[in-house]
């Protein structure tokens, strides 16, 4: 690949020259690259999930971007170069990640995390035979990445869920077994 400085040659001059060359402009600037063309070999396993992975995140970037306040957030992430659906498809690609999940007295602390938002955090909370015994959302705290959810009573031998889910809808989980 090469980039094309103060050349008048090329400044008018864009697509495919033969089976060889490609000129094309991005961000200003004038590339000049090596044809690629397509292969015969069949795709792996990783590659058909990532194609779907894609697929999936191109439509919900395609989707969110019909709402104006989604459309300037993710405008408003977007660096040199990027624009609100390439930030749309950042976001539905990856899921949040749930860093930690504490709990002090009756208080259950979610530290979670992504790239762009959090959406949301639940807390579920079971007996040792797994029923569930209350449930609900968790409150934002003012640092941005601590979510807090007062629980009743935490059972000895049951377990703490907590869900993080993203804009795109991606969900994260981490359990704490309570002793």
């Amino acid at each position: 690949m090469a980039i094309i400085k103060d050349n008048i040659l090329f400044y008018a001059v864009s697509g495919s020259l033969g089976d060889q060359i490609t000129i094309y402009k991005r961000n200003g600037q004038i590339i000049m690259a090596k044809k690629r063309g397509r292969t015969n070999k069949k795709p792996t396993a990783k590659q058909l999930e990532a194609r779907y992975k894609m697929q999936v995140a191109a439509a919900y970037a395609k989707e969110m971007l019909q709402d104006p306040e989604l459309k300037a957030y993710y405008a408003s992430k977007a660096g040199p170069g990027q624009n609100a659906y390439n930030m749309a498809i950042k976001d539905a690609y990856n899921a949040p990640e749930v860093q930690n999940l504490r709990i002090e007295d009756t208080t259950i602390i979610v530290t979670a995390k992504n790239d762009f938002r959090v959406a949301e955090v639940t807390v579920r909370i079971a007996d040792a035979e797994g029923v569930i015994l209350e449930s609900g959302k968790a409150v934002l705290g003012r640092n941005g990445v601590d979510w807090y959810y007062k629980a009743a009573a935490l059972p000895a031998g049951g377990l703490v869920v907590a869900t993080a889910v993203d804009l795109a809808g991606n969900e994260t989980l981490r359990e704490v077994k309570l002793e």
